[in-house]
């Protein structure tokens, strides 16, 4: 496969200092630049189905009639929340 370039980005020169600053052992500056852009093309997919999921939940919600209260589900993580604590106490 024929690979492709990105078009140059004109940067100031301390954002520039700040990525090499960061540079872990033999990665090159382009290969910091080209793991950032995937990165964040990831993770723009995955905001993106999650609110296509959301979206979809409510629409199903509203289809069904069955939803649960806001109450409801604070209550059903505080009880979950107390009983990680309580595990958690215990591995101590």
């Amino acid at each position: 496969m024929k690979t492709a370039t990105f078009p140059s980005v004109r940067v100031e020169p301390e954002l520039r200092e700040a990525a090499e600053s960061v540079l872990q052992e033999g990665e090159s500056l382009s290969g910091f630049v080209e793991q950032a852009i995937r990165e964040n093309i990831l993770r723009r997919q995955h905001h993106s189905e999650f609110v296509a999921r959301g979206l979809a939940s409510r629409d199903d919600a509203k289809r069904s009639g069955d939803y649960i209260s806001a109450d409801e589900v604070l209550s059903r993580l505080s009880k979950r929340l107390d009983a990680a604590k309580a595990r958690s106490k215990t591995r101590r």
